[in-house]
């Protein structure tokens, strides 16, 4: 009996990966996160799977549930949104599972940012404008921050910024980090990327919170800011030009 761990993608149910798909098909018990996870990926479960939202339950109770499955015999797809990598509480969980010597495996699925990269139609990293991407949060009743991991320390690097589960404070994030990238700065925010009801607003620094304000979204909303959302004027990647020699292309 196994475990697997799926990262379900963004929103959109043709977002997750074969493989997760597949694992779904063939696993007797799906556990899912239902507040996130779209209803249409558990058509994907076979036929008399159990299937539980494990929403309203603790981690004690998860756990007591997979265990469960264990002495049954019967494999686990245990779906989360976006991508396990970040904020998935998958840490918590392969640690029980290890203690319980339970096995498991883990399939990555699409992360938010790059669902709300996709629905600006925005590269987040362009040449000699930014080259890195931050994926932070702001610090929240589930967990705090570590102290070293401010916004101010980040937005110094001028690095694209994708804020996330911090809608509810935008106009705080936005005061910490404007003197670092000036009132111009491009700024979106990105309501449930990939979902039906995907709402998006582009503006600056200075126009963002009011315009934030007028989605009246409370959660699964991606703040983003940087140069790399706005700019035209950046240099074109020397990997496609015709004096860049390299291995593939005559070097």
């Amino acid at each position: 009996m196994t475990v697997h761990f799926i990262g379900a993608g963004p929103g959109a149910a043709d977002l997750i990966t074969i493989r997760g798909r597949d694992l779904i098909a063939r696993s007797p018990v799906c556990l899912y996160a239902g507040s996130l996870v779209p209803q249409a990926l558990l058509s994907h479960c076979p036929a008399g799977a159990e299937i539980v939202d494990t929403a309203p339950m603790t981690l004690d109770e998860i756990v007591a549930r997979i265990e469960k499955a264990t002495g049954e015999g019967k494999d686990v797809a245990r779906l989360h949104s976006g991508d396990l990598s970040i904020w998935s509480a998958l840490g918590e969980q392969l640690r029980r599972l290890d203690q319980l010597k339970i096995p498991y495996t883990i399939t990555p699925g699409v992360p938010a940012f790059a669902a709300a990269s996709a629905a600006l139609a925005r590269e987040l990293t362009l040449p000699e404008v930014a080259q890195s991407v931050v994926l932070t949060r702001t610090s929240g009743r589930a967990s705090s921050m570590p102290g070293t991991e401010t916004l101010e320390a980040f937005a110094a690097t001028r690095a694209t910024l994708a804020v996330h589960l911090s809608i509810h404070t935008i106009a705080d994030v936005v005061q910490r980090v404007l003197p670092y990238y000036g009132a111009d700065c491009p700024a979106a925010v990105v309501y449930r990327a990939t979902w039906p009801e995907e709402k998006i607003v582009r503006g600056t620094l200075a126009t963002i919170v009011a315009q934030a304000s007028e989605m009246s979204v409370e959660r699964t909303a991606l703040i983003l800011i940087g140069e790399a959302l706005g700019r035209e004027d950046f240099r074109e990647s020397a990997l496609y030009s015709v004096d860049y020699r390299r291995r593939f292309r005559g070097g």
